[in-house]
C-alpha cells in the first residue's frame, strides 16, 4: 500500500470515548496520530480500552496528550490534578522532586497507553500579565526553568513516555493568548531559548512551536517561520520531531484559515501538525494532499517528517509495575508559601472566586467542594464570577476566600481583602491583600495544590 505522508503528519481529536470504525480506518492508513482531550476521557479502564484499541490498529501509533500537572490535566480533568504545577515545582526548586513527579506522571500516562506527553511547559514566565503560561511555567529565571525542563523530560523518559516541551521559542514574555490573537513575544530571544535547549540536551523527543512572533525572527509567527525552524533545527541541533501548536488557534487561523496554516507550518520545516477537539482531519488532510500534488510540498520531506515520528518514543523503555505514589502530594506540601495566620478553627465558610478559565485549563470542576467538604462538613461553599455581587462578609463562622490571579483579575481584590480572612491564591501571588489573618500562596490551581492548601487550614 502506497503510505499515505499528508495523514502521517496529522495528529488530530476527534469525539467520543471510543475509537469509531472511521478513526480507526485513519490509523490504518497511517495516520501519524492522535490526541486525547478532556471529551476523550471518563476513567482510566475506558481510556485503556480506548488506547488498546488504537495500539492494535497500528501498533506504536502516538497517543498522545496535555498532562502538565496542575491547572492543565486531561486524565484527571474531572477531579483536579493529583500533581501541582510547573510554578509550584519550580518554588521548591528540587530537581529530584521534578524528576520524580514527572516520572510519576509519565507512569499514570503509560499505564493508560499513552505514549507521548505535550510536557513539559518551557516557557520562561517573565510577563506577570500573560494571559496563558502563568502558574504553567517553572519560573521567571531561565536558569530554573532549564534545570526543571531537563529534569521533567528525564522523568518522562524514565517512564517510557515521550516528552514534548513547549511552546518554541516561548510564549512567556506575552501579554495576549495565541488561542485567541496572534502574541508578539518581547524580552531576551537568547534567555527565553535557553529551557529548549536544556531540553535538547535531555533527549527530548519532540517540541511543540508556538504562535507567536518574535521581533528578531520576522513577522510570521513561529510556527509557520521558516526562521524559527532554523533556529531550533541548526543553532539548538534538535533532530527529533517538531510538533505545532493546534492549528485552528487564531495565532494563526486568523491568518489563512487551519488548513493553509497547516500547509504553511509544513512548509517551514514542522513535522506534525496539531489539530484541536473541533478542528475536523478531512479538510486539513485534503488541503496538504494538495499541497503535495502542487509540488508545494515535496513527498521526500513528508516522508521524512514521518519517519522522525515513527521512531519517536521507541528508544524509551517499557515500564511496568511502578506503583503510584504520593510524589504529588509532598511537592504541593512543599510549595506552599504562608504568611500570618491561616488556622481555621470551626466551620467556615469558603468562597471561591471563578475567573475566566485559562483555556488551555479549561473551567475547574466542583471538585473543590468536594475538597471542602471532606475537611469542614457542613461548611457553606460559595461561588462567585466576576459579573456577580460579591457574597456577604459579616459572619460568624470564619471565612476563606479562593482567588486565582487577583493581579490580573482585580474583581477578586476587594472581596478578599476583608478582616480575619484567610485567603488562598492559587495563582502568581503578585498582589497580597492587607487585613486579612492569612496568606496561603499554592503556585497552581489543580487538586494536588488546593488539598495542601485546606489541609494546612485544617491542622493549623
Amino acid at each position: 500500500m502506497t503510505p499515505d505522508l499528508a495523514a502521517a503528519c496529522l495528529l488530530p481529536g476527534f469525539d467520543g470515548l471510543e475509537a469509531s470504525d472511521e478513526l480507526i480506518g485513519w490509523v490504518e492508513r497511517g495516520l501519524g496520530g492522535v490526541v486525547l482531550f478532556g471529551k476523550n476521557i471518563s476513567d482510566p479502564g475506558q481510556v485503556e480500552r480506548l488506547t488498546a484499541a488504537l495500539d492494535e490498529a497500528r501498533p506504536g501509533v502516538l497517543i498522545a496528550t496535555d498532562e502538565e500537572g496542575g491547572d492543565v490535566t486531561r486524565l484527571e480533568a474531572g477531579t483536579g490534578s493529583s500533581y501541582p504545577s510547573h510554578l509550584a515545582l519550580g518554588t521548591v526548586d528540587d530537581v529530584g522532586l521534578t524528576r520524580s513527579v514527572a516520572r510519576a506522571i509519565g507512569t499514570d500516562l503509560r499505564g493508560v497507553g499513552v505514549n507521548l506527553d505535550f510536557a513539559p511547559v518551557a516557557d520562561v514566565n517573565t510577563n506577570p500579565d500573560n494571559p496563558v503560561i502563568g502558574v504553567r511555567s517553572f519560573g521567571a529565571d531561565p536558569a530554573l526553568v532549564s534545570r526543571h525542563v531537563a529534569a521533567f523530560v528525564e522523568g518522562l523518559h524514565a517512564a517510557g513516555v515521550a516528552a514534548c516541551a513547549k511552546h518554541f521559542p516561548g510564549h512567556g514574555d506575552t501579554s495576549t493568548d495565541s488561542h485567541l490573537e496572534l502574541p508578539v513575544a518581547r524580552g531576551d530571544l537568547h534567555a527565553h531559548v535557553a529551557p529548549f535547549r536544556a531540553a535538547v540536551a535531555a533527549g527530548v523527543g519532540a517540541i511543540m512551536t508556538a504562535h507567536v512572533v518574535i521581533p528578531g525572527l520576522g513577522r510570521e509567527p513561529a510556527t509557520i517561520n521558516p526562521a524559527a525552524i532554523r533556529l531550533l533545527r541548526e543553532e539548538l541541533g534538535f533532530a527529533g520531531v517538531i510538533v505545532s501548536d493546534a492549528v485552528e488557534m487564531r495565532g494563526v487561523a486568523a491568518l489563512a484559515g487551519p488548513e493553509e496554516a497547516a500547509v504553511r507550518a509544513l512548509e517551514a520545516g514542522v513535522d506534525a501538525i496539531c489539530l484541536g477537539h473541533d478542528l475536523p482531519l478531512e479538510p486539513v488532510h485534503a488541503a496538504v494532499e494538495a499541497a503535495v500534488a502542487s509540488g508545494r510540498l515535496s513527498a521526500e520531506r513528508l516522508a521524512q517528517s514521518a519517519l522522525r515520528l515513527g521512531r519517536l518514543g521507541r528508544g524509551l523503555p517499557t515500564v511496568n509495575g511502578i506503583p503510584r505514589t504520593s510524589v504529588g502530594a509532598e511537592a504541593a506540601r512543599r510549595a506552599l508559601e504562608t504568611e500570618g495566620d491561616v488556622r481555621v478553627s470551626g466551620t467556615p465558610v469558603v468562597v471561591e472566586l471563578v475567573a475566566t478559565p485559562n483555556i488551555a485549563a479549561g473551567p475547574r470542576g466542583r471538585w473543590l467542594a468536594e475538597l471542602v467538604s471532606e475537611r469542614w462538613p457542613g461548611a457553606e461553599i460559595l461561588r462567585v464570577g466576576p459579573h456577580e455581587p460579591p457574597p456577604p462578609t459579616t459572619s460568624d463562622r470564619p471565612l476563606v476566600v479562593v482567588l486565582q490571579n487577583a493581579a490580573r483579575h482585580e474583581w477578586q481584590q476587594p472581596i478578599a481583602d476583608v478582616p480575619d480572612a484567610v485567603v488562598i491564591e492559587t495563582g502568581i501571588p503578585t498582589w497580597r491583600p492587607e487585613r486579612p489573618a492569612g496568606f496561603v500562596a499554592t503556585h497552581g490551581a489543580g487538586r494536588a495544590n488546593l488539598e495542601a492548601a485546606f489541609d494546612l487550614l485544617a491542622r493549623g
